[in-house]
């Protein structure tokens, strides 16, 4: 018998709170706040770079928990998961918040250059 192709799993709200929990959770790991903090330095506050050695980091972070709820161990689990966040953040309060928390562990808020980028006269 031919197996079907693997399913990637429905968490329900309650499901789906638990794995952010434990998402945000893993980056609080001494060793994950080292990789995090080593990778941001490393990026200097360029996007770019950002994008290149925070972001990859992060990601494996996220993967290493979500693979025990039956997402794949590729990106496309870790942008499946964040599908079914972003789906349950209008419904839940609770998922909302701690999805807010999340974005902030991945992405520290830049600085902006003030509306109009002028820079102010001293």
């Amino acid at each position: 018998m031919a197996s079907a192709p693997a399913q990637q799993p429905t968490l329900n709200v309650e499901q789906t709170r638990v794995v952010l929990s434990e998402v945000i959770q893993a980056f609080s790991a001494p060793e994950n706040i080292a990789r995090m903090e080593e990778a941001r330095e490393s990026a200097c506050n360029d996007m770019g770079k950002m994008l290149q050695l925070v972001l990859p980091v992060a990601t494996q972070i996220q993967q290493e928990v979500i693979k025990a709820y039956g997402f794949n161990n590729e990106g496309e689990g870790v942008l499946k998961f964040a599908r079914l966040v972003k789906m349950y953040e209008t419904q839940d309060p609770e998922i909302a918040a701690m999805s807010v928390k999340l974005k902030s562990l991945l992405l520290p808020p830049l600085s902006t250059p003030p509306i109009g980028g002028a820079i102010p006269a001293s």
